[in-house]
């Protein structure tokens, strides 16, 4: 399992429950790579997507409490990994929000960050993976612009995953 997002040179992730930046490199990497993949999610972050609908060629999972129409709903931890022994480790993403990346986090191998060297006004974080000794940075790519923005993509590798 892996987790997907970008984040600030704050480790912000979103505010107002959108995205802070407009990144259509970092969306076209997104989309690319969770094409045809699963999705894990939590209310929030489904209702943040284009009409609030779960994304095209992808298996969505919902992490929430309650069910939800339209999408397939797991109601804690236990039920997601449950429902996760039916796919490839490989071919699940977890997308947000701030509480299920914190949540599972430590149960990803990898974790693909977009690093943004700006402040988004972010209103919710995730972990700084560069200060927590489990994560290690294993590639970063160059520095390149991408809508004004200066972006590097990162992949840390989890020294200390947690089983399911």
């Amino acid at each position: 399992m892996r987790a997907i997002f970008h984040a600030d040179k704050n480790w912000g992730v979103g505010r107002a429950n959108s995205l802070m930046f407009d990144l259509p490199k970092d969306m076209k990497f997104f989309r690319e790579t969770t094409w045809g993949k699963v999705v894990v999610m939590g209310l929030n972050t489904l209702r943040s997507l284009p009409g609030g609908k779960p994304l095209k060629n992808r298996t969505n999972i919902l992490l929430c409490p309650e069910t939800q129409e339209g999408i397939t709903t797991v109601h804690d931890l236990k039920e997601l990994f449950e429902a996760l022994k039916n796919f490839p480790e490989e071919d699940v993403f977890i997308i947000g929000g701030a509480s299920v990346y914190r949540a599972l986090l430590p149960y990803c191998t990898e974790v693909l960050v977009t690093k943004v060297d700006a402040d988004g006004g972010a209103d919710v974080f995730v972990p700084d993976l560069d200060a927590d000794p489990s994560f290690a940075l294993i590639k970063e790519s160059a520095p390149e612009e991408d809508n004004g923005y200066t972006i590097r993509f990162c992949t840390y590798r989890n020294e200390n995953v947690k089983s399911i």
